[in-house]
């Protein structure tokens, strides 16, 4: 499953495409959430702007995401501490496993 919860903490698998027209969720299978976000690969500004893009999206400050893995590639796990919002993407998922 791309998440699972630990406790009260969101960890996410994501597979990112950088340098997209917007950013988005997209398309997600058992292994991960496909994140669309208009930042280059270059220099770490895409982890920045993922980290910030999820922020957003989860309600919660970056210092609540924490990149687990995959700093280097496309494909990450995260940790959001205490998500006080979640996207429809994921709040239709879970409602459709239970």
């Amino acid at each position: 499953m791309f998440y699972q919860w630990q406790d009260e903490n969101l960890i996410l698998n994501v597979r990112v495409q950088p340098r997209a027209a917007n950013d988005a969720f997209a398309e997600y299978n058992d292994d991960y959430i496909k994140i669309r976000i208009t930042a280059p690969p270059v220099d770490g500004k895409a982890n920045e702007h993922l980290i910030a893009y999820l922020a957003k999206v989860f309600k919660v400050a970056k210092s609540g995401i924490r990149l687990l893995s995959g700093k280097t590639g496309r494909n990450k796990c995260l940790l959001i501490q205490q998500p006080k919002m979640l996207p429809d993407v994921i709040g239709r998922h879970m409602a459709a496993r239970t």
